[in-house]
């Protein structure tokens, strides 16, 4: 009797591929890691005023040609990426290992917001007061406020 093959948890990227890989695809992206990585290859500066949409490769013969980046800009801030686009080109490129970008193309139109991480609230008074007291005599007051304030948020729980 055959027993049932072992069945172990599949990481999460990889269903992930599966369902998405087709529609990076169609928009040009061999793999979803710009559109996911695109904070750390531009920047925060860059990637709160703009985000990849699709990468327009050339049709034809020719595979040694660079791909086209096309970018969702907010209208505002429109020239000063455009400004950018030299450095946003080496960065992509780094990212990908070789000149896989020879240019940049902006469209205007508003981002797809991402939620912002929550900042942690900071220390309750009394745990600022609790650390203030232990602290040995200091002249300085605004030095010994900012001490207690980072003592109280090391010892939070």
């Amino acid at each position: 009797m055959n027993k049932p093959a072992k069945t172990y948890p599949r990481p999460l990227a990889t269903l992930i591929n599966r369902c998405l890989g087709e529609a990076f695809a169609r928009q040009g992206f061999a793999s979803a890691d710009i559109v996911t990585h695109w904070p750390e290859i531009v920047g925060p500066e860059v990637s709160a005023h703009a985000e990849p949409i699709k990468l327009q490769w050339p049709r034809g013969e020719d595979e040694t040609e660079p791909a086209t980046l096309v970018l969702r800009v907010e209208g505002p801030v429109a020239l000063e990426i455009q400004q950018l686009s030299a450095v946003i080109l080496e960065r992509v490129n780094r990212f990908f290992g070789w000149r896989a970008v020879g240019r940049v193309v902006l469209r205007q139109a508003p981002l797809a917001r991402r939620m912002q991480p929550r900042r942690p609230a900071g220390p309750s008074a009394e745990a600022v007061a609790k650390a203030a007291a232990s602290l040995p005599p200091i002249a300085d007051e605004g030095l010994r406020d900012a001490l207690a304030r980072l003592g109280a948020a090391i010892k939070r729980p």
